[in-house]
């Protein structure tokens, strides 16, 4: 049996907003890896309701109590920024089924582009599986109350949004 590696894992997402379904996978990626990078999709394709700034702070937050956690913002070619931070996972989660297709399709893409780069699925914890940020952020914006899905700091800026609108 080969001797432990030191592997440095990118966990990219747009985060918008960081939900308990990434803080739990983030919690169980740290016993595998040596430093998982919480890398912050810059997607302005996608219109996010927090900013990068603010995405990135969120997560810094919320992540402070893991020693070998980052937290960057990034934007162009996943491969690209892994490699720059020498990572050697691409960490992603698979909620559902429904996400198979799409997360096989650019792990597939991705191992094309850099084959030294690995792609590791994690499913979440049963009682995160359903969480979306999407939902959260549906929900918040209908006056629901996502205290149980987010951090209670995403919670209350979710709540200045609805308020402020």
């Amino acid at each position: 049996m080969g001797a432990m590696v030191s592997v440095i894992a990118v966990y990219p997402g747009t985060f918008d907003p960081v939900t308990n379904g990434h803080t739990d996978l983030i919690g169980r990626a740290v016993n595998l890896f040596e430093t998982v990078i919480v890398a912050i999709a810059a997607n302005p394709a996608k219109t996010p309701l927090f900013d990068l700034r603010q995405r990135v702070l969120m997560a810094q937050q919320i992540l402070s109590d893991f020693d070998n956690v980052e937290v960057c913002g990034f934007s162009g070619l996943l491969v690209d920024y892994a490699r720059q931070r020498h990572a050697r996972v691409i960490l992603r989660g698979l909620r559902a089924v429904s996400d198979f297709e799409f997360e096989m399709q650019l792990a597939s893409m991705n191992r094309k582009l850099d084959h030294s780069i690995e792609t590791v699925f994690m499913t979440p914890g049963d009682e995160t599986s359903f969480i979306s940020s999407s939902l959260v952020k549906e929900i918040a914006l209908h006056g629901g109350d996502v205290s149980q899905f987010v951090h209670k700091s995403i919670a209350a800026q979710l709540k200045n949004i609805k308020d402020s609108l």
